[in-house]
């Protein structure tokens, strides 16, 4: 007797399942790769907010914006993109920094969320297709039972419906991963967002601070 390898047994799995079991791997694959994306871009956005603005306080209690602006350079993270914006504003109204600063936010807000609520919709799907298709299996065992020869009927009905159902595992693991991993991604983008919000109210704080100090 021949051993199936695990391999083997993958494919055995999905095309006793039909094509729908197909689709719904297609699917799991579409969210993983969303799901990859969207985490390495949140390592690149994110940032080490506290560190950040005690560096630009320095510089800007000691008047040097321009020593403020360059540590905000040359980085793809949010947090010193929008105090960079916010530091070209420094020396005029405080109306044209929270402007500037709003601005630089309501971009990077959108960046943050865009793609995530596939994540979700995805795992949606699966879950569907997968009770689809075990509808579609059900339908073709109910079709070939009437058909076949009354001794056979019982093995037939219940290799149909084994292999019926494996649509439905596969759709619910699938639809489970997916889920779980929108809700990481989801609670990392509100810690994000959050301490966006968080400090671009400090640093138009500080630079308020500044301006009526100066006056």
């Amino acid at each position: 007797m021949e051993s199936t390898g695990p391999v083997n047994a993958v494919l055995i799995f999905m095309n006793d399942g039909g094509i729908f079991m197909w689709i719904i791997l297609i699917v799991w694959i579409v969210g993983l790769v969303i799901s990859i994306e969207r985490f390495l871009k949140f390592v690149v956005y994110d940032s080490n907010g506290p560190s950040l603005m005690n560096e630009v306080q320095k510089y800007v209690i000691s008047n040097d914006l321009g020593g403020a602006i360059k540590i905000c350079s040359n980085t793809k993270s949010f947090i010193p993109k929008i105090f960079k914006n916010g530091l070209k504003r420094a020396n005029q109204s405080v109306n044209q920094m929270q402007n500037a600063i709003d601005a630089t936010a309501l971009e990077c807000i959108g960046k943050v969320e865009s793609r995530i609520g596939y994540i979700n919709l995805l795992a949606n799907i699966s879950t569907l297709m997968g009770l689809l298709g075990t509808i579609y299996g059900l339908i073709q065992s109910f079709e070939a039972v009437g058909a076949a020869d009354p001794s056979k009927k019982a093995e037939i009905l219940s290799s149909g419906i084994s292999k019926a159902m494996n649509t439905t595992a596969i759709g619910l693991i699938s639809a489970i991963s997916l889920m779980t991993i929108h809700a990481i991604l989801t609670a990392k983008q509100e810690k994000i967002i959050s301490a966006m919000d968080e400090y671009s109210i400090k640093l138009l704080d500080l630079l308020g601070t500044r301006k009526v100090e100066d006056e």
